[in-house]
């Protein structure tokens, strides 16, 4: 796969130094170490290795990865390996794609308190699915889904919501039958609104009464109640939007799916265009747009870019990805077999390793052939963070491989 012409990592590296000290006591220590890991990643700073083929005898250094959440190159692995679980889970029923979307003065409120206002989105989106879906005026069963919290628009710009993909059936009140739902319907998205708005702003209330939210700068007047409760009322009189997109093809579109989105970031490094030092040019998905006039560049101050970014990094030990209901991680295994037994489906049969034959002592062998030749890839030598390998093939852009 070519390189991008830029690169996030490039932009950090040449502004970052100076856009830190001139925001200095306005940056959160989490965003300074995402900036620190995406500027250090696959670079000598952290360490890597010397690869070499078996039968060309190519030789390529790669630098290790950063492996932060919020690093462009470093998501497909994390991906890759999140899905292999998620394959063996997918049950063969139509899957729906639900999606819950704070209102604007909502994600004003959420941009001054990420933990409390993101995590009440994925609970309340969950139990309003799971609520409805219990209730047999609707569906009459429980079911199990996946959340993954989203947090921007495509022009980078702040704008919470949560992607839902759940299974259009589940089991019956008893356990003992599963049911489905109708073809190509899951749940009414008018009733799914409804009770989103109303448990939301509930919650919202009793995390304000609380003390759990905080207010400054040009929210400072949410502080004082009569101005909460009249913002609050406000949007009550307001429509949520809650959409679903049309079911799943199959269990292979829903992979293709979560391939996309589960650890996807605010911005690719396959949308950025240009950088010359002072401004960046990337794509964007102009949604009200129609269709042929929908992707779109959008050039902006370097600074604020990087503003735009980090905005987008998410408090310290918050899950962006959560299962609920019959998907729950304390049971999900136990209720998936289950499911598979209502259905009378098989279990899926797990692969065996991929054996490469490598025995004590020998070279570590890799799952990538040798660009030359392809040939067997293995690891010579291992050099820790800040040193530098012996050899030093020419790789004007070395990758990491792990």
């Amino acid at each position: 796969m070519s390189q991008p012409a830029v690169e996030v990592a490039d932009i950090f590296r040449h502004r970052g130094p100076a856009w830190r000290a001139s925001h200095a006591g306005h940056v959160s220590l989490g965003q300074l170490k995402v900036m620190s890991a995406i500027e250090r990643c696959r670079t000598a700073a952290l360490g890597g290795h010397v690869e070499r083929c078996e039968a060309c005898a190519h030789l390529r250094v790669c630098y290790n990865s950063c492996r932060n959440r919020h690093c462009p190159k470093c998501q497909a692995a994390a991906a890759k390996e999140w899905l292999a679980d998620r394959q063996a889970e997918l049950l063969p029923v139509p899957y729906f794609h639900v999606v819950f979307t704070l209102p604007g003065p909502i994600a004003d409120i959420a941009y001054q308190n990420k933990a409390v206002v993101y995590g009440l989105l994925l609970k309340t989106a969950a139990d309003t699915l799971i609520t409805i879906a219990t209730d047999p005026e609707h569906l009459g069963a429980q079911i199990g889904l996946t959340a993954v919290l989203h947090t921007w628009g495509s022009a980078l710009t702040h704008h919470p919501h949560a992607h839902i993909i759940v299974p259009g059936g589940g089991f019956s009140p008893d356990g003992e039958h599963w049911i489905a739902c109708r073809p190509g319907f899951f749940l009414s998205v008018r009733v799914l609104s409804r009770l989103f708005r109303r448990l939301f702003l509930e919650r919202l209330t009793t995390a304000y009464q609380a003390g759990q939210l905080e207010f400054f700068a040009d929210q400072a007047a949410l502080a004082a109640p009569p101005a909460f409760h009249t913002r609050l009322a406000a949007l009550r009189k307001v429509e949520w939007v809650v959409y679903a997109k049309r079911p799943f093809g199959g269990p292979e579109a829903v992979l293709a799916y979560l391939s996309r989105y589960t650890h996807r970031i605010a911005i690719a490094n396959s949308q950025l265009v240009a950088f010359d030092g002072e401004r960046v040019t990337f794509k964007w998905k102009d949604y009200r747009a129609k269709d042929d006039n929908r992707y779109k560049l959008m050039t902006r101050d370097v600074d604020e870019f990087i503003r735009r970014f980090l905005i987008h990094v998410l408090p310290h030990g918050f899950h962006r990805i959560r299962h609920y209901g019959l998907f729950a991680n304390g049971g999900r295994a136990e209720n998936i077999a289950r499911a598979r037994q209502l259905l009378n489906v098989p279990a899926p049969q797990i692969a065996a390793s991929d054996a490469d034959g490598t025995g004590d002592g020998e070279p570590q062998a890799l799952s990538h052939p040798c660009p030359c030749c392809g040939g067997r890839m293995v690891i010579i030598e291992i050099f820790q963070p800040g040193c530098t390998p012996r050899c030093h093939p020419s790789v004007p852009n070395p990758i990491d491989s792990s």
